[in-house]
C-alpha cells in the first residue's frame, strides 16, 4: 500500500513539473516573437531615419538601440497582454525618453530633423 501511495505522489510531482515547464516554454516563445518583431521594426525605422536625419554610420548602432528601446515599449503599450501583470510605461514617458536619448546621440541639427520627422 505504501508503495502505491509513494508511486502516486511521484507521478503527481512529475505532472506538476511538466506543467511548469510547458508554461515557461510558452513564455520564451512569446519573448522570442516580441524581440523579432521589435528588432525588425527598429531596423526599418533606423534605415528610414538615416535617410532623413543624415546621421553618420558610427551613430547608427546608438540610434538603433534608442529606436529599439522605444519600439519595445510602444509594442508593450499596444499589446498589454504581454506585460504579465506589470504596468507598461506611459506613452508620454516613452516619448520623453526617446527625445532625451536621441538628443544625446545626435547633433543639434540632426536632432531638429529628427523632431520634425517624428512629430509628423
Amino acid at each position: 500500500m505504501k508503495k502505491i501511495i509513494t508511486l502516486c505522489l511521484f507521478v503527481f510531482a512529475l505532472f506538476l513539473g511538466t506543467q511548469s515547464a510547458v508554461a515557461q516554454n510558452s513564455n520564451l516563445e512569446v519573448k522570442k516573437k516580441t524581440n523579432t518583431i521589435v528588432n525588425a521594426k527598429a531596423a526599418k525605422e533606423t534605415k528610414a531615419l538615416r535617410k532623413i536625419v543624415g546621421f553618420e554610420k558610427v551613430q547608427m548602432d546608438d540610434v538603433y538601440e534608442v529606436i529599439r528601446e522605444y519600439t519595445y515599449h510602444t509594442y508593450l503599450i499596444e499589446n498589454p497582454d504581454l506585460t504579465q501583470g506589470k504596468e507598461p510605461k506611459k506613452m508620454a514617458t516613452v516619448n520623453e525618453e526617446l527625445d532625451n536619448n536621441m538628443k544625446s546621440v545626435l547633433t543639434e541639427e540632426q536632432f531638429k530633423r529628427f523632431k520634425n520627422y517624428h512629430n509628423n
